[in-house]
């Protein structure tokens, strides 16, 4: 399984519509083999947009690790022994 650098989004887009137009084509000549097999190849590649789209997401959503602030911490009074 490859994973997608989110940079290549843009390929990934044009692979996509590549695909499309090339499905339409196939659908027009009665190439109903090819279509079955580039409508496989589009399936995969959506599933590639919506993984990268996913990683995006998780990256940049924040996680609360539950540890103190800095201002939490420097208030603090200790008594002397």
């Amino acid at each position: 399984m490859l994973r997608v650098h989110p940079r290549e989004r843009p390929r990934l887009d044009e692979i996509r519509i590549n695909l499309t137009a090339r499905i339409t084509e196939a659908e027009r000549e009665g190439w109903l083999g090819e279509v079955d097999g580039l409508s496989v190849s589009l399936a995969a590649a959506e599933d590639k947009l919506t993984q990268l789209d996913a990683e995006v997401a998780r990256r940049s959503t924040v996680v609360h690790l539950g540890l103190p602030i800095f201002s939490q911490i420097a208030t603090r009074a200790t008594e002397p022994s």
